[in-house]
């Protein structure tokens, strides 16, 4: 069953500024892509590739301040097995 979360407008913001970037890896582009999926429908999950992409940007120190908020976004929407 998918968790109701969604993305907010703060981070779908963060999440467009991501995908015009000229400087964003392919990785934090494709977070972004799934966080605005997930803005306004609730039955929307994060898939496990795009969790672990998500995962590695947190991690890398060189990533955006808004990479790191959609990534962290992107995981929270994830489902968790039980």
């Amino acid at each position: 069953m998918a968790k109701s979360e969604v993305t907010s407008k703060k981070v779908s913001s963060a999440a467009s500024k991501v995908l015009k970037s000229k400087t964003a890896t392919k990785a934090e582009k494709s977070v972004a892509a799934s966080a605005l999926t997930q803005t306004g429908s609730p039955k929307e999950t994060t898939s496990k590739k795009v969790a672990s992409a998500a995962s590695k940007i947190l991690h890398d120190p060189k990533s955006s301040k808004e990479a790191k908020s959609v990534a962290a976004s992107a995981l929270t929407q994830k489902t968790k097995k039980k």
